[in-house]
C-alpha cells in the first residue's frame, strides 16, 4: 500500500489492536477491517506474524495458566497507553 500520514495512522491503529485481533476480542467488523489492512500491508503483516509467534511462545511456556480478570484489565489499560513507533521497535507513551 502507499505511504502517507493517514496510512501510517492506520498502521498504528492496527498494530495497537493486534492482540485483540489475535485473541478474537474485537467486533467482527473491526476484525474484517484489520484483516483487510494486514492483507494489504506487508509491514503490518510482518509485525502481526511476530506478535503471533510471541503469543504462541507464551502459551507454550505458561500452559493453561489464566491471569485474573483484574490483572488482564489493568494490563490492557496500560498497554493502550503506548504507541508503536515504526521499525524502531520502541514503545513510547502517547
Amino acid at each position: 500500500m502507499q505511504g502517507g500520514d493517514s496510512f501510517d495512522q492506520d498502521c498504528r491503529q492496527v498494530l495497537a489492536e493486534v492482540y485483540l485481533y489475535l485473541d478474537l476480542e474485537c467486533a467482527d467488523e473491526r476484525r474484517r477491517l484489520i484483516r483487510h489492512h494486514l492483507d494489504e500491508c506487508s509491514r503490518c503483516l510482518r509485525e502481526y506474524g511476530i506478535e503471533q509467534e510471541v503469543k504462541a511462545l507464551v502459551a507454550r511456556c505458561c500452559g493453561k495458566e489464566i491471569a485474573p480478570a483484574e490483572l488482564r484489565d489493568r494490563l490492557r489499560a496500560r498497554l493502550s497507553e503506548f504507541v508503536f513507533e515504526g521499525d524502531s521497535r520502541e514503545y513510547l507513551p502517547d
